[in-house]
């Protein structure tokens, strides 16, 4: 009988631990996930919707991303892990190490070439790099005349070279290693590599599937034509009159219909060439503070430096493409900034332009405001600018490699 009791006591005594340990764990698990799942006391957080948009650090996260929260957590992680490793290979002289100028319509090439040497992402040590950088300008080179042809049996040496000289390359097939150009021509001078184009993370102005494009591995660079004119608009609804606006040349199928279709129309301004500096000071420029969507047809490539003065000037841009892996797609929510259509809408683009609710209007031009520091590069880098966002992309894609 004492045996007995002494028996129901253990077990007694065994469960009550195994009752504490179990509470113990819940408070601790609950504790971890407000922790880390619920803002502090320091954040604030607004709802719009259903969609929660915390403030931590003074930044405001909002619905312009596809995922706010995930954005912010990963953003974080890579200003405090990611390294990249540039090759100090190749004569800054001639195509290697330092952009062409900071100019012009391939200036997104520049930048990034001097932005990556400048910012903390760059490590000294090759051991402790996510990723590998070509620094080989295909602008520079077609600065100095080189013929395609030459471009691509220039970038192929220089590969090659780089192959044989370290062991990096070889370790993932060049999966680990990221080319950057900006240049029409440029995206093909990769064409003598065919790890380069497969394997590699190519960073190009021109995400065109004719020229090998993979939208999973490779990244949509955004074509900025700066120093921009003028001042960044917005907050300036009132102002925008003219219901759409296009001026160019009609380089392209797209941009052909578009003009015979709209350049007579009363609502549309649609001018059948670009603009000549004879009608006056930055008349261009002008149109697009008083405009509330900014027609952008695929040109002579997909891509147009249009999109980012659309975005700098506040007027909403509207995508007229049948494919564009646009800037940046993967993180920000276009539909939440600009208009997207397929390029057979051209025949309805005043109709669809004009069912757009006042209030959809307002919303899009306020989150338009929101994207312009992500599509502003700096001679010194800003956090969240132009170059952020692409070290961001970049960061993202190195999770896929498979070692």
């Amino acid at each position: 009988m004492l045996t007995s009791g002494k028996q129901s006591l253990q077990v007694f005594s065994l469960r009550g631990s195994l009752l504490t340990l179990a509470i113990l764990t819940l408070l601790s698990f609950t504790y971890l996930s407000l922790k880390y799942s619920t803002p502090s006391s320091s954040s604030s957080q607004v709802t719009l919707g259903n969609e929660l948009i915390t403030k931590e650090d003074g930044e405001e996260l909002l619905d312009i991303y596809h995922s706010p929260r995930v954005f912010n957590l990963n953003f974080a992680e890579m200003e405090n892990n990611f390294k990249v490793y540039i090759y100090e290979d190749g004569d800054p002289k001639t195509f290697y190490q330092t952009p062409r100028k900071l100019t012009g319509k391939y200036a997104s090439e520049g930048y990034f070439f001097q932005n990556i040497r400048e910012s903390r992402f760059r490590t000294l040590d090759p051991d402790q790099a996510h990723l590998f950088f070509i620094p080989i300008s295909c602008h520079k080179m077609r600065g100095k005349g080189t013929s395609y042809d030459n471009m691509t049996i220039i970038v192929q040496s220089y590969v090659e070279g780089l192959i044989s000289k370290y062991p990096y390359w070889n370790r993932t097939l060049g999966a680990d290693h990221f080319f950057v150009t900006c240049h029409d021509v440029g995206v093909r001078a990769t064409e003598g590599l065919p790890l380069l184009v497969k394997n590699s993370i190519r960073a190009v102005c021109s995400p065109s599937y004719d020229v090998g494009f993979i939208p999973h591995k490779d990244i949509a660079l955004p074509q900025v034509l700066q120093p921009f004119a003028l001042p960044a608009g917005g907050n300036d609804i009132e102002n925008r009159t003219v219901l759409g606006f296009w001026a160019g040349h009609r380089n392209s199928k797209i941009r052909v219909i578009l003009a015979r279709v709209w350049e007579n129309d009363t609502e549309l301004d649609i001018s059948n060439n670009r603009i000549s500096r004879a009608e006056g000071h930055l008349v261009y420029q002008k149109r697009f503070y008083r405009s509330k969507f900014c027609i952008c047809p695929g040109g002579s490539q997909v891509n147009s430096a249009r999109i980012a003065d659309s975005i700098h000037y506040g007027c909403i841009p509207v995508i007229l493409s049948n494919y564009y892996d646009l800037p940046f797609n993967d993180i920000l929510d276009w539909r939440k900034f600009a208009v997207v259509l397929k390029e057979s809408d051209v025949y309805q683009l005043k109709e669809i332009l004009k069912r757009i609710p006042h209030a959809e209007f307002v919303a899009l031009h306020n989150n338009l405001v929101k994207v312009q520091r992500h599509f502003q590069w700096n001679t010194s880098p800003i956090r969240y600018d132009a170059f952020h966002m692409v070290m961001y992309d970049l960061w993202l894609r190195h999770h896929t490699i498979q070692y």
